[in-house]
């Protein structure tokens, strides 16, 4: 070996050895389950339910909502032949509380951990008002990977809660700011004086006060979070992408969401979409019209 080749040869083992001397590059974490948790990749937990088996039907809670506000829908659909899932939000019931991540970018990915870890194929979501729009965003950001087949909007905050420009229907935006200074006195005392629009008048104290205590389950801060970014969004251009079967069931005595400025004008923007229009509906509906709503998503699911 002459001298060039000796000095190309030890660049050679040096390369090398600099390169194995590299600490390797760690591949991204992958979401886990272990019991009723999903670990997502940052390493907090979500809390889940997944019951029964068969066709994969995945809810969606409403802003400061749970699980376990799907009860009379999990427990009859899972019984009747249906895979039914349920998870809490970051900083809501029994999940982790990250004290970030309040937006719908990552309420999606989070929304997307769920389903990688619980391998779900071909579910229909059942998305409760503000969870709308994490569905529609998972949509726009992860593509559906075959794991999402169908969706109903119940109650929905889409499509734009605002009033802008070129909507001039929406809320004025101080009135949002002026809700969130509330929630930042007094949220029990908040969630108490708006209680009874949410349900309907034969609605039991016992059902009222079961559904207040899932709301107050929230973190103050995710409460207020999660509002801004609801109030702020506008999926107008999103819903007008979606390409999949979309149902929207809205009740015409809906005061948090009222029918004119949400699932009236957001079903006009999906492609095929159905609307359902519950007469005397508020938006407490998955406990006001039990049985018309799970008729409604099992047959939508077979469909």
């Amino acid at each position: 070996m002459n001298r060039r080749d000796m000095l190309g040869a030890g660049a050679l083992l040096g390369t090398v050895m600099m390169a194995a001397a590299q600490p390797a590059v760690a591949a991204p974490a992958k979401p886990k389950t272990s019991g009723n948790w999903v670990t997502l990749p940052s390493g907090h937990r979500l809390f889940m339910r997944d019951w029964g088996e068969g066709t994969p039907v995945v809810f969606l809670a409403g802003w400061t909502l749970t699980s376990e506000s799907w009860a009379y829908q999990m427990a009859p659909l899972a019984a009747a032949g249906h895979r039914c899932i349920a998870y809490d939000r970051r900083g809501q019931g029994r999940s982790d509380d990250p004290g970030a991540g309040y937006d719908y970018d990552t309420l999606a990915d989070d929304l997307a951990a769920v389903l990688d870890a619980l391998n779900v194929k071909g579910a229909t979501v059942v998305a409760h008002s503000m969870s709308g729009g994490e569905v529609v965003r998972y949509l726009s950001r992860h593509g559906g990977k075959g794991r999402i087949a169908k969706v109903i909007f119940l109650a929905t905050t889409l499509p734009c809660l605002t009033q802008k420009a070129d909507n001039p229907t929406g809320v004025p935006a101080p009135f949002f700011d002026q809700l969130r200074g509330q929630f930042a006195t007094d949220f029990p005392a908040w969630i108490e004086g708006n209680a009874d629009p949410f349900v309907v008048p034969a609605t039991s104290p016992l059902m009222r006060t079961w559904i207040k205590s899932i709301m107050l389950s929230a973190t103050l801060q995710s409460a207020i979070e999660l509002n801004r970014a609801m109030t702020a969004a506008d999926f107008r251009a999103e819903l007008a992408k979606l390409s999949i079967p979309v149902l929207f069931i809205h009740g015409d005595k809906d005061a948090s969401a009222p029918l004119p400025i949400s699932a009236g004008p957001a079903s006009k923007l999906v492609r095929g979409a159905k609307l359902s229009v519950y007469e005397g509906a508020p938006h407490g509906l998955f406990v006001t019209h039990v049985a018309r709503l799970n008729a409604d998503i099992a047959a939508f699911a077979r469909g």
